[in-house]
């Protein structure tokens, strides 16, 4: 009988030299910034809901004396939710392959079982920041972010949002794209604190954070003063990751995950109390029945983005999150 489609045959390995150093480098990025700021929670069902309210509007409020108590009404919460998505890693290896001296162990099972569980975190990552709606059914996607904020936005496009007829998130329309400036995040972080939020973290493209950089240049930032030494080496500062604006303090943090002309063209203003990444299934090992010589493995997990409230985040879209033309 033939092997199992895909089965890594030594054969086919690149690894299998007995001179090669046994120490392989994983280069592939494994920063996961927002889901690794979220909160984590358990969830029970394939659509967790949940519900949120806003503040009222400060008002006049003189009482006179001895007066009878009236009651005012109340604001029912917002009820929202979103779907849980299946993500899944698998490898098969030839019982030859697990058994020969490789190079580096980076075609064995052992390997692909790390390699498998760093690669979810970041398919996690990917869907949190794609402009994806949720869908329900059998093949379920989580509504990323772009698909929630609706309250604290710059768009050259236009909104999505929760639709609470549907029980679904909407994607946004995307617009014209534009350079990321000073103005834009002072707009949506003035925007963001008028509605009661409290963001601390601003999460970008590589290049959108070195065009944060530039903001430096601006005359209304003060300049950066290092003191120099007399004697030894002194160093070049190109860099700034905190921002402290007309509306509180944040830190600028790049993600790698956002280096795709669908994904770089936000910057997404956080306050990490209001992010969560609940699990239905928390990332673990699957077991596989055993067939043939070969060894299989599955790293799978389940969960989805939960928002606890979209008023007290907020985006910038639309921008050149590539180059200064893309």
């Amino acid at each position: 009988m033939a092997a199992l489609a895909n089965t890594v045959l030594t054969t086919a390995a690149v690894g299998n030299r007995e001179e090669l150093s046994d120490i392989v480098s994983m280069i592939t990025p494994t920063d996961t910034p927002i889901y690794s700021m979220a909160g984590k929670e358990k969830f029970s069902s394939k659509h967790p809901e949940w519900e949120y309210e806003a503040l009222e509007a400060p008002g006049e409020n003189a009482q006179p004396e001895g007066n009878e108590f009236d009651f005012d009404e109340q604001e029912v919460p917002t009820r929202v939710g979103n779907y849980t998505q299946i993500f899944r890693k698998t490898w098969v290896y030839s019982g030859t392959q697990q058994a020969v001296d490789n190079a580096g162990n980076q075609e064995k099972a052992a390997k692909a079982k790390m390699k498998a569980g760093i690669n979810v975190r970041k398919d996690i990552e990917l869907s949190i920041v794609s402009n994806t709606a949720s869908v329900a059914g059998g093949t379920r996607y989580s509504g990323g972010l772009p698909s929630w904020l609706t309250t604290n936005v710059s768009r050259a496009g236009s909104n999505g949002g929760f639709n609470s007829g549907t029980g679904l998130t909407v994607a946004e329309t995307t617009g014209a794209q534009r350079a990321f400036t000073k103005t834009l995040l002072d707009t949506v972080m003035q925007s963001a604190y008028q509605s009661g939020g409290n963001v601390t973290d601003v999460v970008v493209s590589p290049y959108v954070k070195s065009v944060f950089v530039t903001f430096m240049s601006d005359t209304n930032v003060a300049a950066f003063r290092y003191a120099a030494a007399g004697k030894g080496k002194n160093t070049i500062v190109g860099t700034a990751d905190i921002y402290e604006g007309p509306f509180g303090k944040v830190t600028v943090k790049p993600n790698r995950v956002m280096s795709t002309s669908a994904t770089a063209r936000r910057a997404f203003l956080l306050d990490p109390d209001l992010v969560t990444w609940g699990s239905l299934r928390p990332i673990q090992e699957a077991e596989t029945a055993k067939t043939g010589d070969s060894e299989k493995g599955v790293i799978l997990t389940e969960g989805c983005l939960k928002i606890g409230n979209e008023a007290g985040l907020g985006v910038v879209a639309d921008l050149y999150g590539l180059t200064s033309g893309t």
